[in-house]
């Protein structure tokens, strides 16, 4: 039985794909700062690698968690756009970086990323930002990768469970229930692409 972790797997988005995984029979421990199974902090190094250590004999790590900042640009300050950096952008590219060697062969990587790298709205540029980065790096890693490991990613719409929530941010935008968006990462876990960007906007 394949295993799969899968940070963020408590989450909205995180407990769709996480029941969409074991439905395809995969053997799921979920991660998280303060949930799941195991837990772990994206932004410190030593957490990734400690995580990795925790949970051996990986086939795929999925990951549907990642925090921004949003403010507008006038009011955004370096310190809290690092905000976005840290958490989103490099604790999932940390998280490949790391988990690159313990995966097993033909194993593979699904980060998230988002709508707003090609739909801005106000007091969202951080997070355009970091959408546009996770995705680049998808595209250009996945094939420097060893051992025939794998690496895509999910840009994502506004949930269809979170559509009210945000309603002040997305006006305008079609949600897209999580179940959808869940199938994606199925694809990108069981199928064979690889540097791909899995848009699912509406």
């Amino acid at each position: 039985m394949a295993k799969a972790l899968v940070i963020g797997g408590t989450g909205t988005l995180g407990s769709a794909v996480t029941a969409r995984l074991k439905q395809h029979g995969l053997d799921v421990v979920t991660a998280g700062r303060a949930s799941g199974d195991v837990q772990v902090d994206m932004t410190d190094t030593a957490s990734i690698s400690a995580l990795f250590e925790q949970v051996k004999d990986l086939d795929h790590v999925v990951i549907a968690a990642g925090s921004t900042h949003y403010d507008a640009v006038p009011d955004l300050t370096p310190e809290n756009n690092l905000k976005s950096v840290n958490n989103k952008l490099l604790g999932q590219v940390n998280t490949v970086l790391l988990g690159q060697h313990k995966l097993n062969d033909n194993g593979s990587f699904t980060l998230v990323s988002g709508i707003l790298k090609e739909h801005p709205i106000a007091r969202g540029a951080s997070s355009s930002m970091v959408n546009g980065a996770i995705d680049a790096f998808v595209g250009a890693a996945a094939f420097e990768l060893p051992r025939g490991i794998r690496l895509n990613s999910v840009s994502a719409g506004l949930l269809s469970e979170s559509a009210e929530k945000y309603a002040d941010y997305f006006k305008g935008f079609n949600p897209v229930p999580a179940e959808r968006v869940a199938n994606y990462f199925v694809r990108s876990v069981l199928g064979i692409e690889t540097g791909k960007v899995y848009k699912i906007y509406e």
